[in-house]
């Protein structure tokens, strides 16, 4: 698998910036199999002409630089950017959370954490679900749903968040 796609929205203060984001098609310099072009809907001509994962991860990280990174199921896509690391002399080394493990959190006898089931519970609607910039967006609204939760449970800071994430039955 290659990086093909990547979304991601700036939020400061727990205000979602929508204007502040960062979108890019990439280009893998491979094939792309079609069950995967049925799930995200990213079709090989339209990453023609688009920069290739060297151009794009320093721009990435140049964005998310000083913050923090959140993601849901952050364990897969922390390894695409890990696995780039070397090839364009930068770290990730943000801090992560992850909305599955925070979900499992304060949910924990709710089955599903997945992004879909965790968006049902908050109605919130996903635009763009497997695209890079929908699963961000939707991602950011949950994050802003289950801030008061986690307060609500003692969880106040980052530290905390971490903390707790790391004891979830989901954790890796």
């Amino acid at each position: 698998d290659e990086i093909i796609s990547i979304g991601a929205f700036r939020m400061i203060n727990c205000r979602l910036l929508r204007e502040k984001r960062f979108e890019q098609l990439v280009d893998p310099q491979r094939s792309i199999p079609w069950t995967s072009v049925k799930i995200h809907g990213i079709h090989p001509e339209m990453l023609i002409g688009q920069p290739f994962i060297d151009q794009v991860l320093p721009q990435f990280h140049q964005f998310v630089e000083d913050t923090m990174l959140v993601a849901h199921n952050a364990a897969f896509d922390m390894r695409f950017l890990q696995l780039k690391e070397e090839a364009i002399g930068l770290h990730f080394d943000n801090p992560v959370l992850d909305t599955l493990l925070l979900s499992s959190i304060v949910h924990p006898n709710q089955e599903g954490h997945s992004l879909d089931a965790i968006a049902e519970r908050f109605n919130l609607t996903i635009v763009g679900r497997h695209t890079a910039l929908g699963d961000a967006l939707v991602t950011a609204e949950i994050l802003l749903k289950l801030i008061p939760l986690l307060k609500a449970q003692g969880i106040h800071t980052l530290e905390d968040a971490l903390i707790a994430s790391s004891q979830s039955p989901f954790a890796k």
